[in-house]
C-alpha cells in the first residue's frame, strides 16, 4: 500500500436523511420513549423569535426555517420541479434541519471540528473544480446567483462534518472480502447488466430500526400512496419532494446516471424489467419502502484506457516552525543539489517527510484522481526525466517524472466498482441505522405552528 499523504481515495456514498415527517405538535421523544416535556423552549429564546423545534439543548426558529424554504423552493423552481404542499415542504426541511443539528451537536461532543483555514481550502477546491480562475471569482458567481456567501461557507462546513462522522462512526468499521466483490461480479454478470448505466429517480420511505408492525404498515401505506399518485400520472419528482425521506429528495429523487455495478441487487432485478420512463413496483429492504423511476438507459462497455504516471518525490512539510518561505526553500535547495549530480533517492530517503522516503521518494504507477490536484497537475506537464516544484495543502513538493504508459484498467477498475459498491450498500445502511439512534437518545421537541 502506498504510504504517500499525497494520495487519496474518495468514496461516493449517498447518505439517507431524517425518518419520516411527525405530526406537528408531537410529543417529545427520548430514547425512542414518550416523555413530558422538562422546561419551556420559549424561555430559552425569549422573544426575539417563535420555536419550531427543540433539539437538546438547541432551537430551531421560525426565521431560520422560513430562510431554509426560502433557499429549497427557489432550487425547486431552478430546476423546474413542481412544488409540493406547503405544509408538507415545511415538514421535509425542518426534519433535515434537526438531523443537520443533531449531527453538529455530536460532532462538538466527540471533538469533530472543521477551522476557518480546512473550510476555505474546500471552497477553493470547489472553486477549482467548476473551472473558476480564483475563489474571489466563484463567490461573485455565487452572490450574483442570489447565494448568500455567509450562509454557503456554514453549508459546506457542515457537511464536512457530517463525511467526517460518516468516516469515522461507519465507514471506518466496514470491510469488504474478496469474496464478496467475487459474488457481487458474478451476480452482476447473472443479470446481465455488465457495461450498462442507468439514470434513476427514487423515493424512499424509511422504516426506523426494530419498528413494531404497526408502524411498518405505516410506512407501507404512505409508500403505496406515493406509488398511487404517480400511477395515476402525478409528477415523480414533485410527489418525491414531498415524500421521499432520502437526501436527494428535494432534488426529485434523481441519483443521475448510475453504472450497473453500484446499483444494489434488489433494484438490479426491477430495473432489468423496466424502460426507460418506467415506474417500479413497491421494493422492500432493510431501509424501508422504496419506488424507482429509469429516466434512461446507455451502453458504456468500451474498454478502459488510461495514462499512468510513475513518479517519485520529496515533501517538505510547512508548519508554525517551517513556514512556507522556509519550506520552498529548502525544496529548492533539493532540487539545485540533484541537477548537481546528487542521487534522487538517497536525498528522499534523507529529508522527505513523506511515507514513502524510506522507497526514496517512489510513488509506483500513478492514475489520474489518486494525487491532490496541485500535485497531478505539475506531475502531468513533465516530461520522463524532468522535475518540478509544486505546492500542496501538505507543503512544498519536488517531483520527478520517471515513464508513463497507457494501461487498460477495465478488469481493475470493475472491481474497484464492484467494492466500492459494495461498500456505499453497506454504508447507506449503517449511517441511516446511525442516525436513528441519534434521534432515538435525543430529546426532539415539535412546536410548529402555521406559517406566518
Amino acid at each position: 500500500m502506498m504510504m504517500c499523504c499525497v494520495l487519496f481515495a474518495a468514496q461516493a456514498a449517498s447518505a439517507a436523511d431524517s425518518p419520516p415527517a411527525k405530526p406537528a405538535m408531537a410529543t417529545t421523544t427520548q430514547a425512542g420513549k414518550s416523555v413530558q416535556p422538562s422546561r419551556d423552549p420559549q424561555q430559552q429564546v425569549g422573544d426575539i423569535d417563535s420555536v419550531v423545534a427543540v433539539v437538546n439543548d438547541d432551537v430551531i426558529t421560525r426565521y431560520e426555517l422560513d430562510d431554509r424554504i426560502h433557499d429549497v423552493v427557489r432550487q425547486l423552481l431552478r430546476q423546474n420541479t413542481p412544488l409540493p404542499p406547503m405544509d408538507v415542504l415545511q415538514k421535509q426541511i425542518l426534519e433535515r434541519m434537526i438531523t443537520d443539528m443533531l449531527q453538529r451537536q455530536y460532532a462538538k461532543e466527540t471533538g469533530v471540528r472543521v477551522d476557518d483555514s480546512q473550510l476555505d481550502q474546500a471552497i477553493t477546491r470547489i472553486a477549482q473544480q467548476n473551472k473558476f480562475p480564483s475563489l474571489a471569482a466563484f463567490r461573485a458567481k455565487l452572490e450574483a446567483d442570489g447565494v448568500n456567501y455567509k450562509k454557503f461557507r456554514e453549508e459546506i462546513r457542515s457537511e464536512i462534518i457530517s463525511t467526517r462522522l460518516r468516516k469515522r462512526e461507519v465507514e471506518s468499521k466496514i470491510t469488504i472480502s474478496d469474496k464478496e466483490v467475487d459474488d457481487y461480479l458474478a451476480n452482476k454478470a447473472r443479470l446481465g447488466s455488465e457495461g450498462e448505466e442507468f439514470h434513476l429517480a427514487h423515493i424512499l420511505v424509511v422504516v426506523p430500526e426494530q419498528a413494531s408492525a404497526e408502524k411498518i404498515q405505516v410506512a407501507r401505506k404512505r409508500a403505496e400512496q406515493a406509488l398511487a399518485r404517480i400511477n395515476a400520472g402525478a409528477d415523480f419528482a414533485q410527489v418525491a419532494a414531498s415524500v421521499s425521506d432520502a437526501k436527494d429528495a428535494l432534488k426529485g429523487g434523481d441519483l443521475g446516471w448510475r453504472s450497473g455495478d453500484t446499483i444494489p441487487p434488489l433494484f438490479m432485478d426491477q430495473l432489468q424489467k423496466m424502460k426507460p420512463g418506467g415506474t417500479s413496483a413497491l421494493l422492500r429492504s432493510s431501509s424501508g419502502f422504496h419506488i424507482l423511476k429509469l429516466l434512461g438507459k446507455r451502453s458504456a462497455n468500451a474498454p478502459v484506457v488510461i495514462t499512468q504516471t510513475h513518479v517519485r518525490h520529496i515533501l517538505i512539510k510547512t508548519s508554525e516552525i517551517m513556514p512556507d518561505a522556509e519550506a520552498r526553500k529548502r525544496i529548492m535547495e533539493i532540487k539545485q543539489r540533484i541537477e548537481a549530480g546528487a542521487d534522487f533517492a538517497e536525498q528522499a530517503r534523507r529529508y522527505s517527510q513523506d511515507g514513502s522516503a524510506q522507497q526514496g521518494g517512489d510513488l509506483g504507477w500513478i492514475s489520474p484522481g489518486e494525487t491532490v490536484p496541485e500535485f497531478e497537475a505539475e506531475m502531468n506537464k513533465l516530461k520522463p526525466g524532468q522535475m518540478g516544484v509544486v505546492q500542496s495543502q501538505f507543503g512544498w513538493h519536488l517531483i520527478q517524472v520517471l515513464a508513463r504508459r497507457n494501461a487498460d484498467v477495465s478488469e481493475k477498475q470493475k472491481r474497484e466498482q464492484a467494492r466500492i459498491a459494495i461498500g456505499t450498500f453497506k454504508s447507506d445502511e449503517l449511517f441511516q441505522d446511525w442516525l436513528r439512534q441519534l434521534r432515538d437518545r435525543a430529546f426532539i421537541e415539535y412546536h410548529l405552528g402555521p406559517n406566518k
